[in-house]
């Protein structure tokens, strides 16, 4: 397990290099002037021009840009923004935010999710299977902008049970219903491949076997089945809470919330290029280290997968 941790650790650190350096030449290397707009209506002094430029090496060629970047990231220095703000900063407020709220939209999926996707699988055919199932199609159906408006009106605005609006401090209760929505998508599609995977494996001979030994059905089904159901919903899981975290851009408007998700929109639209590459690093990393976890946890599910 060990020798597999430390050779997972190091096959990330090309992949970062890789992507931040993709990244990089993406952001940087769009057409335009940089400094258009930054002056407002006027065109910017040469002084500051040239001052803009040589901050951040806009005159070098790409890979000694690329270099010089890297340097500061050795040394845990992400950059600063255009409005002289560090990005490790702006990063350190927003993550926290973003990063509450997508784990509060997980805990939704596995609990709703997971939950609706057992019942409707044990109870294959019948009316909780129909409702399910009718219901998640409904849900992927409606986008989620609709689906946070809707909720933002009658449970916010209308009964008065959630606020309407996120405020600065984020609190759990604040963070409740924006979560329910940001995780309302992928509650479907886990309920469908919970019960579709179960279902599977309620028809394997190794349950039709446990159950003829003596093995009650209850057991059968939560020891073996649904232990085996588990490992493509756990991958799922784990590659939703990297997207919850870059793509939370439409809730976070819906509801005022200050996270990374706006934080990358407003960079990327003011071209902003030390912050976008900052914050996707960031999201890369936590991305990697998620999908580990993931890949760990297979061995605790299937004991036949081996990290040796």
């Amino acid at each position: 397990m060990g020798k597999y941790i430390v050779r997972r650790l190091l096959q990330m650190i090309p992949v970062i290099f890789g992507t931040m350096f993709i990244i990089f030449a993406m952001v940087f290397a769009l057409p335009g002037d940089p400094t258009a707009g930054k002056c407002g209506e006027r065109p910017c002094p040469d002084a500051y021009i040239a001052e803009y430029r040589a901050k951040y090496n806009l005159d070098d060629p790409l890979p000694i840009r690329y270099a010089k970047y890297l340097g500061q990231v050795a040394k845990g220095d992400l950059g600063t923004n255009q409005y002289g703000v560090k990005v490790t900063e702006d990063l350190s407020k927003r993550y926290k935010v973003t990063g509450q709220l997508a784990l509060m939209a997980v805990a939704t999926e596995i609990v709703i999710g997971i939950a609706a996707g057992i019942l409707a699988g044990i109870r294959r055919g019948r009316f909780i299977d129909n409702l399910v199932l009718v219901s998640t199609l409904v849900v992927i159906s409606i986008p989620v902008f609709v689906i946070g408006s809707v909720l933002q009106y009658f449970l916010g605005v209308r009964a008065g049970w959630f606020p309407v609006t996120v405020s600065s401090e984020a609190t759990t209760y604040e963070l409740l219903l924006p979560a329910i929505v940001l995780g309302s998508l992928s509650v479907a599609y886990i309920a469908r491949l919970t019960r579709s995977n179960l279902v599977e494996n309620l028809r394997a001979d190794y349950v039709r076997t446990a159950i003829a030994k003596g093995l009650t059905k209850r057991r059968a089904i939560g020891l073996h089945a649904l232990r085996n159901s588990m490992i493509p919903v756990i991958t799922f899981i784990g590659f939703d809470f990297g997207s919850l975290l870059g793509g939370a851009i439409v809730t976070e408007r819906i509801f005022n919330i200050q996270g990374i998700g706006g934080y990358i929109f407003r960079s990327i639209q003011l071209r902003d290029g030390v912050a976008v590459v900052g914050a996707v690093t960031a999201l890369v990393i936590v991305f990697l280290f998620v999908n580990l976890i993931v890949d760990l946890l297979y061995g605790v599910l299937d004991p036949r997968i081996s990290h040796d």
